[in-house]
């Protein structure tokens, strides 16, 4: 049975979609079978799978709406083993078009649940908000990995986020669990950057990933070719660290079942 994951932070550039994205690849590349869901409207992992979003008609939107089955929604990559759910900008309506719905925070879970048969993982990219959007894929998932960028603000706004997760577990879904926090953007260089890690390592301890994600030209020039940074560049030090946080999370649920 698969797992669902999100990918989730209210704060912005913390490579939500990098990680997504990266780690999606690198799981399909370890021959687990994916499914990546776009749950943001910006709809930058769709475009960094080297999907057109002006051609998207079916998506995320229409799953939400549940206009159309998960099933029809998805289409394929050209990543090993990787299936997309596309998203469009169409989705920035949805936080409106969902608010009078009965039982609104479950149109994800409701439309996804059925998936796990299919898929190893499934992981949700989610919006830098923590609207209705967010708390669907929340209220979908097993579990959360939380992006925090080795930066001055990093442990800004984390505690609003954990507040979040632990009511979503009270309210809605009391099998959210966190899968980890994972460090992005470490420049061994800084001062600062080691700083942001041995604070986070202190204060959460086992619940951060040993990999770290570094700073990396090739992860940040992958997307304009609409390639992961497996297909772009395999031998690159980013490559590498998704490579290893797809390892230690197939050896964590491995461990766990």
């Amino acid at each position: 049975m698969g797992k669902i994951i999100a990918i989730a932070n209210q704060k912005g550039g913390v490579g939500k979609t990098t990680t997504t994205v990266n780690l999606a690849a690198s799981l399909g590349v370890l021959e687990k079978k994916v499914l990546l869901i776009d749950a943001d409207p910006q709809a930058n992992a769709t475009s960094g799978l080297g999907i057109d979003v002006e051609s998207v008609e079916f998506g995320t939107y229409q799953l939400l709406e549940h206009t159309m089955s998960a099933q029809e929604a998805i289409i394929k990559t050209d990543s090993p083993n990787l299936d997309l759910i596309p998203a469009h900008i169409d989705l920035v309506a949805i936080e409106i078009e969902l608010v009078d719905k009965d039982e609104r925070e479950y149109m994800m879970k409701k439309a996804i649940s059925h998936l796990r048969d299919s898929y190893d993982y499934v992981l949700i990219d989610c919006a830098p908000s923590l609207g209705l959007l967010t708390l669907n894929a929340l209220t979908a998932a097993d579990a959360v990995i939380i992006p925090i960028q080795c930066e001055y603000f990093a442990l800004e706004g984390l505690g609003k986020l954990l507040n979040t997760i632990k009511s979503v577990q009270k309210i809605h879904n009391p099998n959210l669990d966190i899968e980890g926090m994972l460090l992005t953007m470490f420049d061994s260089r800084l001062r600062l950057s080691n700083q942001v890690v041995e604070e986070v390592r202190k204060h959460f301890a086992d619940m951060v990933f040993d990999t770290i994600i570094q700073r990396n030209v090739r992860l940040s020039e992958a997307p304009s070719y609409g390639e992961s940074i497996i297909k772009y560049d395999a031998s690159s030090k980013g490559a590498t660290n998704y490579l290893n946080l797809a390892h230690e999370i197939v050896k964590k649920n491995k461990e766990i079942a």
